[in-house]
């Protein structure tokens, strides 16, 4: 079988667009339960600016009370340098991530809105950050709004490629291109990660939006590309954070339950527990207190699944 690498995102991406504080504790048994699932990658937290997420407010908090699953990685995302000496000050205490994310934006709107910074600084800033990890974390790039740009709309195909190569001279070899608000198509997929084939020794990462419905059918063509690592969230939720607004309307995450029904009925191995797949599902719409948009949620898995719904 074709096997597949999937991070959860419900517990960083998921929820910096709610508004609510969710308490730290559900969120550390959220986060313990996706690894217990299987996912070798959870998004636990991020390193923002409190003021501007104040729903990651708790992030040392939460990676200092968190049980580890030996082979998952936990990550923290990381805007600027700050954010890297409190993830290394966690690691020299005990408890730190073991994997961050750097983040740049393939338009300069997006740049200075998402980060207060141009395009250039931000690389600046990304050097600086990949050298004071000093490889003591797993890195991991991610070119946000790779598919078009809510302030500029078409971006450069090109500049995205240039932005994965520069990411791996840095000796970063994970890039996630993220669909900031669902622009990508099938072909846009294919196309994109057909130009980062070509970069040696990169990991691509496919992290669609499902804005406009198309987020799974884009993870499908991003398989066909040769693309194995995958982002996701349960429910569907997420977005920009709260207090940062760029796109219109829902712009949420690939849901995962839907995500892991379709792959396992490819045939392609996720690695999830399917048994408590849902019922995780609805442990997260329990934590923010609404029905999400999971699909196989209120439908159950796919019926030639042997697996208990």
């Amino acid at each position: 079988m074709e096997t597949v690498v999937l991070c959860e995102c419900f517990a960083r991406d998921g929820l910096q667009h709610e508004p609510r504080f969710v308490p730290t504790e559900s969120k550390r048994a959220l986060v313990e339960r996706f690894a217990g699932l299987g996912f070798p990658r959870v998004e636990a937290t991020s390193y923002s600016n409190p003021k501007l997420v104040p729903q990651f407010a708790d992030a040392s908090e939460l990676l200092a009370s968190l049980a580890r699953r030996a082979g998952t990685h936990y990550k923290a995302t990381c805007a600027n340098l700050r954010a890297v000496e409190r993830a290394l000050a966690d690691l020299d205490a005990g408890h730190g991530a073991n994997e961050i994310s750097l983040l740049v934006s393939a338009s300069e709107s997006h740049s200075r809105r998402n980060l207060n910074r141009t395009r250039l600084e931000q690389w600046a800033n990304v050097e600086s950050m990949a050298r004071a990890a000093r490889g003591r974390f797993r890195l991991v790039g991610t070119v946000s709004v790779a598919f078009g740009c809510p302030f500029e709309g078409k971006v450069d195909p090109g500049v995205v490629a240039e932005d994965a190569a520069r990411f791996a001279s840095l000796g970063v070899a994970h890039v996630a291109l993220g669909d900031t608000t669902g622009m990508a198509t099938p072909r846009t997929v294919r196309e994109m990660f057909a130009r980062l084939a070509q970069v040696a020794g990169l990991v691509p990462i496919a992290h669609f939006h499902d804005t406009r419905g198309t987020g799974v059918v884009n993870c499908v063509a991003a398989l066909e590309a040769g693309v194995r690592h995958f982002d996701s969230s349960f429910g569907g939720v997420g977005g920009h954070p709260a207090k940062v607004e760029y796109g219109a309307g829902y712009t949420g995450n690939v849901c995962t339950e839907d995500l892991v029904s379709l792959f396992e009925s490819m045939g392609v191995a996720t690695g999830i527990d399917l048994d408590g797949l849902l019922a995780t599902a609805a442990l997260c719409e329990q934590a923010l207190g609404r029905e999400l948009f999971g699909r196989v949620t209120r439908s159950g898995l796919h019926p030639l699944l042997r697996a208990t719904p």
